[in-house]
């Protein structure tokens, strides 16, 4: 093999890690709506992998459009980077969204005291709260949650731009089976870490007792999301 395609090959697996493990929008998103919506294991594990799989192969289709009609690098870098900066805004609007409607559900479901007044007129009260727990059945069935194709659409738009870079190497060679190999790679190394850390993830959050803070998680998760939107958007995280 090549010298140069086998260093290649190490730098995308490389690049592939490195930019999931420093960009928290590749996991929070995962990490925090699951708690928050209470997803399951393999809800939570598909919905990653779906979101991983669009957010590489939208850069890779621009990749490869920009090596059949011959696209300067700088030009292809230009638009992935003006694709993360709507990424990045879309990330900030649904995070700050979702606090917002978190907080109100919060307050709406704020926990409060009941009295009741017996047939022998004793009288004792008690905590309530309307949390959805108490959801009727009927109203799971006919409900329909967009919060998932919200994420699949924000990971879409944004971009793998350390991609681009690596791609134009075996490009410039015209060497399509080296072109093959470092999406291949950069693509797994990239979803797998991104699983990796959603479910390990997953597992320790089930340990840390939030029974308190219950009725805040949906809150907490959209302060999360925004939060991470604008690490991204304005200290390119």
């Amino acid at each position: 093999m090549d010298t140069g395609l086998l260093t290649l090959y190490i730098t995308a697996a490389t690049i592939g890690f490195v930019h999931v493990v420093f960009g928290p929008d590749h996991y929070i998103p995962f990490i925090v709506m699951s708690r928050a919506r209470r997803w399951s294991l393999v809800k939570t594990a598909v919905l990653t992998l779906l979101c991983g799989l669009g957010h590489i192969m939208s850069s890779v289709v621009i990749g490869f459009i920009g090596i059949i009609l011959g696209i300067e690098v700088m030009k292809l870098e230009a638009l992935e980077s003006f694709r993360g900066n709507i990424a990045g805004w879309l990330l900030i609007i649904f995070g700050f969204t979702y606090l917002i409607w978190g907080l109100h559900k919060a307050l709406k479901n704020k926990p409060h005291r009941h009295s009741h007044v017996h047939m022998n007129y004793e009288t004792h009260s008690h905590d309530h709260s309307h949390s959805h727990d108490h959801a009727h059945i009927h109203d799971e069935k006919t409900k329909v949650n967009i919060t998932p194709w919200i994420l699949f659409t924000i990971f879409v738009f944004g971009p793998c731009e350390p991609l681009i870079p690596i791609l134009m190497y075996p490009a410039a060679k015209n060497n399509a089976q080296g072109i093959l190999w470092v999406t291949v790679i950069f693509g797994a190394t990239t979803i797998i870490t991104m699983l990796s850390i959603v479910m390990v993830s997953f597992f320790g959050i089930s340990f840390i007792p939030l029974r308190r803070f219950e009725r805040y998680t949906h809150a907490l998760a959209g302060g999360s999301i925004f939060l991470c939107g604008l690490a991204v958007q304005f200290l390119g995280l």
